[in-house]
């Protein structure tokens, strides 16, 4: 077999083989021959029709096939050979196809980058430090309660705040427009949830009341033939009611599957929810700072063919996430390119850390990582055997626990800085990178 290899690119290879004649003739008669065996033909029992009839009926299917199966052993010979690492299928091009010579074919396709890893050194990292306060549960609590917030009906005018139940007809230029009609609407005034100054309108308003306004929809309204007008609504109010935070009592710890221990324990689980929020709060902060610093220490040229494969995985996402009847190849593919590129860049980077620092996932933390995921829940126990039974889910634990190595192994060398902070800002979202 004759290898030539010409690089059209930095990436991109361009591989010429040739098999010889009797190579292919080779492979042609074995197909021949194993058709042989379970060929029917008239006049003859299987097993017994001559080959003469077996070549002249079958030759130019056996032939064709295997010219297939050839090409497919001799390009992973010769990448093998040439010590090359294709990135995606090869495009193959016939040279020579005839019978009786020599098959020629070239195949182009894209290697896999050599990473050249930056060292850490120069990945500067900040580490949040913060507590769960006393305070910090107070105002938990606070969150909770206005989260289960009931609203009881009084006979006062409506304030920012409460809500109230209503009937409403709207209409412009004296005529009613689609979908601005309803009944029995439950709103709460300053929640924003209408169209600006409907909401504003209403305050003071009592229960029985009919009251017209009239707001104007935004000049950038989704509905274009609204965009921009004044309405006049009829509002006809049915009920008002104010908010009530629930007690702190046994019935509302239990709404949280607390059922002993009263409020110091419903505290006390509040507060180790709230601690475990704040470690993967912290560990997702400077995960991703390590993340960031490694692309931008690590600057990588990527296969065409794998940016291309991680945004058909983004579309998928993209319509299991977000439903609908589309198909995931008719989203446009440049919705997703830079954010493929970025996933697969640093898909590349992390695989290099891992092979030159021959990491394998640690099953004590693996372990360890299961049993704080099924602390959430009230039996971790049962969550436990789960995933240790789920060879899938365990794989996908795995892979967490080796990428929580990655950054370990670079916040070994990186200049990491604690800096304190309250709970309140570590636990908030940071900023979405900026896609390179």
């Amino acid at each position: 077999m004759q290898v030539s290899v010409e690089a059209t690119s930095a990436l991109e290879r361009r591989m010429t083989v040739g098999v010889p004649a009797a190579r292919i003739e080779s492979a042609v008669d074995k197909s021949l021959q194993q058709t042989a065996r379970r060929a029917k033909v008239p006049g003859f029992r299987p097993g017994k029709v001559p080959m003469s009839v077996i070549r002249q009926r079958y030759e130019g299917a056996a032939r064709q096939e295997a010219l297939g199966d050839l090409i497919q052993e001799t390009f992973y010979e010769a990448v093998v050979e040439q010590k090359l690492n294709p990135a995606g299928a090869p495009s193959i091009e016939p040279k020579v196809f005839e019978k009786g010579k020599d098959l020629e074919y070239v195949a182009t396709f894209e290697v896999f980058p050599e990473i050249k890893l930056a060292g850490f050194e120069g990945i500067a990292v900040e580490r949040p430090q913060a507590e769960v306060g006393d305070a910090d549960v107070d105002t938990m609590l606070d969150v909770l309660r206005k989260q289960n917030t009931r609203f009881e009906a009084v006979e006062r005018a409506a304030e920012n705040g409460d809500q109230i139940t209503i009937d409403f007809v709207g209409k412009i230029d004296g005529e009613a427009f689609a979908g601005g009609s309803a009944k029995g609407v439950p709103l709460v005034l300053g929640s924003g949830r209408m169209i600006p100054g409907f909401e504003d309108a209403l305050v003071g308003v009592k229960a029985g009341e009919e009251r017209v306004i009239n707001p104007a929809f935004p000049e950038d309204y989704q509905n274009l033939d609204l965009a921009g007008k004044t309405a006049e609504f009829t509002v006809n109010v049915t009920a008002v009611a104010a908010p009530a935070l629930p007690e702190l009592n046994d019935a509302f710890f239990a709404l949280f599957g607390v059922k002993e221990g009263g409020l110091e324990g419903f505290r006390a689980e509040v507060r180790k929810n709230m601690e475990r929020e704040l470690r993967q709060a912290i560990k997702t902060k400077v995960k991703n700072q390590v993340m960031e610093g490694l692309l931008e220490t690590n600057p990588v040229e990527v296969p065409k063919a794998l940016v291309a494969d991680e945004v058909n995985r983004l579309r998928v996402q993209a319509v299991q996430q977000f439903g609908g009847n589309i198909k995931p190849e008719n989203l446009p593919a440049e919705l997703f390119e830079e954010q493929a590129k970025r996933r697969v860049v640093l898909g590349l980077i992390i695989a290099e850390v891992v092979k030159q620092n021959e990491l394998k996932p640690d099953e004590t933390r693996v372990r360890a990582l299961i049993e704080e995921m099924a602390s959430a829940y009230q039996e971790p126990e049962q969550v436990v055997a789960w995933y240790l039974k789920n060879e899938k889910q365990l794989n996908e634990v795995r892979s967490v626990v080796l990428e929580e190595q990655v950054v370990d192994t670079v916040l070994g060398k990186a200049k990491v800085t604690d800096k304190s902070v309250s709970y309140e800002e570590a636990v908030k979202p940071a900023e979405a990178p900026q896609v390179a």
